[in-house]
């Protein structure tokens, strides 16, 4: 099944063609790199395939939505960790992790047990954990955003630049959470500017530059 589907995809931030007319085909159960400078339009391609971008033209779906007339759909079947935390300043790191795992249906009760798994999972420590996120480090609100989307058990986890701001341990943490999340019948795409660590866990690397995405030819 193809997860995600673009053809000639162009997305425009005001008159600036972000994306160029961008053919991509990802099928379920790949992990996929994305590579490029910075400003060539690697989150650009992610935010439009999260839906939280419109296409201007040219055609896509991802897992079998429209992109055009069914973002909303999108969205709640798609997780995206940016570059920014995405997480409630004020709420504590278990707060912010209960709310999104509440957020995605589920009963209080499961919705407090899948967030303990995730936090644990992600290694959030427990002295943090009634901390409010404005006070936790760079690193620790990655492990916190991890677990947050982590309950929700998307379809489509759409990576930004994942490892930044961890320790070795938490790089490995997300290297075997990415693993196991195509072992369950997952999809993964990863932008980073850390190509030996991405092209360590998937053969196929795309590279983005002046808004269109490439086949890495010696694949």
């Amino acid at each position: 099944m193809n997860v995600i589907e673009l053809r000639g995809a162009m997305v425009f931030l005001g008159r600036f063609p972000a994306l160029a007319g961008v053919n991509l085909t990802v099928e379920s159960g790949e992990i996929v790199a994305l590579q490029g400078a910075n400003g060539a339009g690697k989150t650009t391609l992610l935010k439009l395939c999260a839906g939280l971008l419109p296409l201007g033209s040219g055609s896509g779906k991802v897992l079998g939505h429209d992109l055009f007339t069914e973002q909303q759909s999108i969205r709640r079947s798609v997780a995206m960790l940016g570059h920014t935390s995405g997480l409630y300043e004020d709420l504590t790191a278990r707060e912010n992790v209960i709310f999104w795992a509440q957020a995605s249906g589920l009963d209080k009760a499961t919705a407090h047990e899948r967030a303990e798994n995730a936090i644990r999972r992600m290694g959030v420590e427990e002295r943090l954990l009634s901390l409010p996120v404005s006070r936790l480090s760079a690193g620790q609100k990655r492990r916190t955003s991890l677990a947050s989307l982590t309950v929700r058990r998307p379809e489509l986890w759409l990576l930004d630049e994942p490892h930044s701001g961890l320790d070795q341990d938490g790089r490995e943490a997300i290297d075997s959470f990415i693993k196991e999340v195509v072992g369950v019948g997952g999809t993964v795409i990863i932008a980073s500017h850390e190509l030996d660590r991405v092209s360590s866990l998937s053969p196929r690397v795309i590279t983005v530059a002046g808004g269109i995405a490439l086949e890495n030819e010696d694949q």
